[in-house]
């Protein structure tokens, strides 16, 4: 049977999910063994006062998912951030609708700004995608010391610093509102590419990591 969600902007309503969405957060970068940049529960609870996160929940009030917006550059540029699916409502098709419900509450916030994403799989690729982003190179993200201090709690922070910040286990998508494709032009390129994604993601774990194994 389909489960049914609500999906809402977060409030102080919600602050009892917080320590929940943060465990969820970090049990899942170490099952994928690669890394979301590790909040609190306090940062967590600040987003959520603030109007700038998104919570999906059952029908019976559990949480079931979240995300949340974080700025840079005076506002420049918009991060879609810590999205998280419980284990046992993935491949539902719910990772899909925060992304879109936090896309929205972006562009209304924040309609001039750049919005951008790194991500490790090309299911979230996909969605991206879909939205209307982008592949770009990390020159063309913020460059904003604060959101790259972030990646310090990320297991790949050595393999990024040692890049000089220019490539790293992540993907970098942008949707820029001054210039940017639409939708359906940016879904049909990732379909047609999809292939030379994976094996893109292939070759850069292995090139990137390489150095860092023991036997490398």
């Amino acid at each position: 049977m389909d489960q049914h969600f609500n999906i809402f902007i977060a409030s102080a309503n919600d602050f009892r999910f917080a320590d929940d969405i943060c465990r969820e957060m970090e049990e899942s970068a170490q099952a994928r063994g690669t890394g979301i940049a590790k909040r609190s529960p306090d940062y967590i609870r600040t987003k959520m006062q603030e109007g700038k996160a998104v919570v999906a929940t059952t029908e019976n009030g559990d949480w079931a998912g979240f995300c949340y917006i974080e700025t840079w550059s005076h506002g420049e540029y918009v991060a879609n951030s810590g999205l998280i699916v419980r284990p046992k409502f993935r491949k539902s098709g719910l990772a899909k609708l925060i992304k879109r419900k936090i896309f929205d509450l972006s562009r209304s916030t924040y309609p001039d700004a750049k919005i951008f994403g790194l991500t490790t799989g090309l299911a979230v690729m996909k969605i991206n995608s879909d939205l209307g982003y982008e592949p770009v190179t990390y020159s063309e993200l913020t460059q904003d010391e604060a959101f790259w201090a972030g990646c310090k709690s990320c297991v790949n922070y050595d393999i990024l610093m040692s890049k000089d910040r220019k490539n790293c286990m992540c993907t970098a998508m942008l949707y820029d509102p001054k210039d940017h494709y639409e939708p359906e032009e940016t879904k049909k390129f990732f379909e047609e590419n999809r292939k030379g994604f994976e094996r893109l993601f292939r070759i850069r774990e292995w090139k990137l990591l390489k150095p860092f194994l023991k036997n490398g």
